[in-house]
């Protein structure tokens, strides 16, 4: 290894906060209202304007992802078994259980690491009900091969697009697709409103469903229409989910500057492969995942503790897989055999620090560790 300087610590990501300061004048008006949830000024001006920047019709505010996951299928009165993937963050399964759900796990694209459309139909059964995806690291599924299957079949789409914030094939937003998608704005994500997330619903009717099992099922004081939750979104959320959205293109073009780095320094690099980028896409590089092949000297678990001991914090993201927790491996889905992709993968998998402020020198370090081939 050369003697580029060892930097701090460095974890996989870092929020985007903006200046301080820049947040105080929301807070006062906030303070002036004194209005803190329940559809406040702000919170109607964050659903808006994200209308605008993503290009979508419909979207409502979270208090976070999962809560917007689990509200999604009760929206759409999802009920049985539901087809998704083992290679996605837990939350994404677990929503299907808290509904009393069947998840039933197919398994991935090993290009894409989406759900694999070639695989849905044979795990189709009486009692599926709906497909739900993840566009996993922000790369879109195979929506129109889904959605013909979806609508053979009689089934629903939701996609979990809690990586996918901004991402647009050609000019389409990837969120324009399915019955719902479902955003995450957790404090990790390319988008943060410090806990949030969103459901974009395609129509004015089903938002409005959205919003009453949001609000307890709330219409007006009197009116109860749902066994709705409590999912809303708070103004000081919302209000930091403005400030959010004037920084978010320079945040974006500075994501892309550190995945094209990562990509020209380990591309000398025997063993290790990159995620390809899809044609015609408009990524938001939310993760840099890299693959740690048989040819290369050390194992996946080797580099991750390599990296470990070096102040450098990845992420083996997704390891273990969903179907490898107990309350899903019992599932007939869930065998080894099942998913010898999603199985692969996973155990090659490290996704490398990216985030905006990540210093060109410590992206640099990085992939001269990977480099070396000493351990």
């Amino acid at each position: 290894m050369n003697s580029l300087t060892k930097p701090p610590q460095i974890y996989v990501t870092q929020p985007l906060l903006p200046p301080l300061a820049e947040f105080m004048p929301y807070l006062e008006r906030i303070w002036g209202n004194k209005i803190l949830t329940n559809g406040g000024p702000f919170h109607k001006q964050l659903e808006q304007a994200l209308c605008e920047y993503l290009g979508i019709k419909h979207i409502s505010l979270f208090t976070n992802g999962t809560l917007a996951l689990i509200t999604a299928l009760q929206v759409l009165r999802i009920t049985g078994e539901v087809i998704t993937t083992p290679y996605s963050f837990v939350a994404t399964a677990h929503s299907l259980l808290w509904n009393g759900i069947k998840p039933v796990f197919v398994d991935i694209d090993p290009v894409t690491l989406n759900l694999d459309p070639a695989k849905i139909e044979a795990a189709i059964t009486p009692q599926t009900t709906a497909i739900m995806p993840v566009h996993c690291y922000g790369n879109p599924c195979d929506v129109e091969r889904i959605q013909n299957i979806a609508d053979i079949y009689g089934l629903k789409v939701i996609y979990d697009a809690a990586h996918a914030f901004g991402v647009k094939s050609g000019d389409q937003s990837t969120l324009n697709h399915g019955d719902l998608s479902v955003l995450s704005f957790h404090a990790t994500k390319v988008f943060n409103t410090f806990e949030g997330g969103a459901i974009v619903s395609q129509d004015a009717k089903t938002k409005q469903r959205v919003d009453h099992l949001k609000n307890f099922g709330f219409v007006d004081e009197v009116t109860v229409v749902a066994p709705g939750i409590n999912g809303k979104m708070s103004e000081i959320n919302a209000a930091f989910g403005m400030l959010q959205l004037q920084g978010i293109d320079l945040a974006l073009q500075q994501r892309r500057a550190i995945d094209l780095r990562y990509r020209d320094g380990l591309a000398r690099v025997p063993g290790i492969s990159c995620l390809p980028l899809m044609e015609n896409l408009q990524p938001n590089h939310a993760y840099f995942p890299i693959f740690v092949q048989n040819d290369f000297p050390l194992s996946r678990d080797a580099l991750y503790l390599k990296l470990k001991n070096h102040d450098v914090y990845a992420r083996r993201y997704f390891y273990p897989l969903i179907t490898d927790f107990p309350m899903y491996r019992g599932l007939p889905s869930a065998a080894h055999e099942n998913l010898p992709v999603a199985r692969k993968i996973s155990g090659q998998v490290i996704c490398l620090p990216i985030y905006p402020g990540l210093a060109e020198e410590h992206v640099d370090f990085i992939v001269e560790l990977i480099a070396d081939e000493r351990g």
